[in-house]
C-alpha cells in the first residue's frame, strides 16, 4: 500500500471569489487533517469542495445552536449577504472548465414539506431542486441516488450508497457530485515507466510502476514551523488553468502527518508565490487510489456533533419535521498515469427523522447492568450501586 494523502483541492483565479474558496478549503483541509490523524499509514483521500458543499446545504437549513455550531467549524455561512451569490458563481466557474464537472443535489422523502425559503436558498446558492424519493423503499431510494451520481460522475462512482445504507427513517439525502480528467501538459512516456520500489512509512517495501519525465517544472523548498524541510512540485494539466502539486518530505523517516498539519489556503497561497521555475527529473508512481470514509468522527471532533444529535440539532429553517445529520458520507476514486489524471468524488449528508418506537427489540447485542435502586434514596447525587454489568450477545454472533 502506498502511503499518499491526496485532497481534490480545485482552485479559480477569479479575485472575487477568492473569500469563500479560501474558507472552503480551509474547513475542508481541516477535515483532511483530522481524517490523516486517524489513518497513520494509510492511504487518505478526500475532496474538501464536497464535504463544504453538503454541509453549506445543511448550514442553509440550519437555526439556533446548530447554525452557529456549524457557521464557527466551517469559518463561513451562506446565510450571509451575498455569500450564496459567491457559492453559486464558484460551482458556475468550476463547471465551465473542460476538465471539471460538479453537481449538487437534494433527495427528500415525497410526503415531508420542505420551508419556502429553504428552497429558495438553494436554487439561488447550488442552483438545485429537491428531488422528491419515496424512502419508505429504501432499496429503491438508494438505487436512484447511486444513479444519479454515476450519471454526474462519468460512470466512475456507480455504487456510492452500500444496500443497507438508508432506511425508511431516512428524510433527506444532500449530495454533491465531482469529475476531473486533465490530460498532463507534458505528457509521461509509458517507455520510461520502470518497476521500482516503493518505500512506505511503515518500513516496507511494494514495488510500483514509477513514471519518469525530465522537464521544467515550477518548484520550491520550505519548511514547517517545526522545522520539516519539504519540497513542492507543480504538474500542470493541458491549458495551464490547472495543476497537481505534488508535496514531500526530504527526509524519508518523517511522516506525511506532520505536513499536513501545516495544510492552509495561505500555505498553498505560499507556495504559488514562492514556487520558480526549474529544470528537473520528476519520478512519480502510477496509481490508482479508492477511498471511502464516513467523516461524523472528525466533524464530531471539529464540535459538530449538536447536529448528530436528533434532540438538539435545529434544522427549523429546512422543514418543521425534527431532523438530525446520521453520516456525511465520501467516496473517492483518482488514477494517475502517465497521460493524466481521473478524479471523481461523491459526497452525502443523510438526515433522518425518528418516530415514537412502540416496540424494543433486542435483537442485536446489548449491554445490561443490575443496580441497587434504593441507593438513591440516602442522598440526591448518589449513584444506583451496579451489581452486575455485562454485555450480552447470542453465541451465535
Amino acid at each position: 500500500m502506498l502511503c499518499v494523502y491526496t485532497f481534490l483541492l480545485l482552485t479559480l483565479s477569479g479575485a472575487a471569489l477568492g473569500s469563500l474558496q479560501d474558507k472552503q478549503t480551509d474547513f475542508g483541509l481541516k477535515v483532511f487533517l483530522m481524517l490523516a490523524r486517524d489513518s497513520v499509514d494509510q492511504n487518505v483521500a478526500l475532496s474538501p469542495y464536497g464535504v463544504s458543499s453538503v454541509l453549506a446545504m445543511a448550514q442553509l437549513g440550519a437555526a439556533g445552536n446548530t447554525r452557529k455550531a456549524l457557521t464557527a467549524a466551517m469559518g463561513f455561512s451562506l446565510q450571509e449577504r451575498g455569500m450564496s451569490r459567491q457559492q453559486r458563481l464558484l460551482q458556475r466557474d468550476l463547471s465551465s472548465e473542460v476538465a471539471v464537472d460538479t453537481a449538487s443535489g437534494v433527495m427528500v422523502e415525497r410526503k415531508m414539506s420542505l420551508e419556502k425559503g429553504y428552497r429558495r436558498a438553494l436554487f439561488k446558492a447550488f442552483q438545485s431542486h429537491p428531488n422528491q424519493v419515496d424512502f419508505n423503499k429504501p432499496d429503491q431510494a438508494v438505487s436512484i441516488i447511486n444513479s444519479w451520481v454515476s450519471d454526474h460522475t462519468a460512470g466512475a462512482i456507480p455504487e456510492f450508497l452500500a444496500p443497507g445504507s438508508l432506511t425508511d427513517e431516512t428524510r433527506l439525502v444532500l449530495l454533491n457530485a465531482l469529475h476531473f480528467q486533465g490530460l498532463w501538459k507534458v505528457p509521461f512516456d509509458s517507455k520510461l515507466t520502470q518497476e521500482r520500489m516503493f518505500h512506505c512509512a511503515n518500513g516496507s517495501n511494494v514495488p510500483v510502476h514509477m513514471m519518469t519525465l525530465t522537464n521544467r517544472y515550477n518548484y520550491g523548498e520550505f519548511v514547517t514551523a517545526d522545522g520539516i524541510d519539504y519540497d513542492v512540485i507543480e504538474v500542470p494539466y493541458e491549458g495551464d488553468r490547472l495543476s497537481m502539486l505534488l508535496v514531500s518530505p526530504f527526509e524519508p523517516e518523517v511522516s506525511l502527518s506532520t505536513l499536513s498539519a501545516d495544510l492552509s489556503s495561505k500555505t498553498i497561497k505560499q507556495w504559488r508565490r514562492e514556487l520558480r521555475s526549474v529544470k528537473r527529473q520528476l519520478a512519480m508512481p502510477r496509481f490508482t487510489l479508492n477511498s471511502e470514509v464516513n467523516l461524523k468522527a472528525a466533524l464530531l471532533k471539529m464540535g459538530l456533533g449538536d447536529m448528530f444529535n436528533l434532540a438538539t440539532a435545529d434544522f427549523t429553517r429546512m422543514t418543521d419535521e425534527r431532523l438530525c445529520v446520521s453520516k456525511v458520507l465520501q467516496k473517492v476514486k483518482i488514477e494517475v498515469d502517465e497521460l493524466g489524471t481521473k478524479g471523481a468524488a461523491a459526497t452525502a449528508a443523510v438526515m433522518f427523522s425518528r418516530m415514537a418506537v412502540e416496540e424494543i427489540t433486542l435483537d442485536r447485542p446489548f449491554l445490561f447492568l443490575i443496580q441497587h435502586k434504593q441507593t438513591v434514596t440516602h442522598c440526591e447525587d448518589s449513584i444506583p450501586v451496579c451489581l452486575t454489568t455485562a454485555a450480552h450477545a447470542p453465541h451465535t454472533c
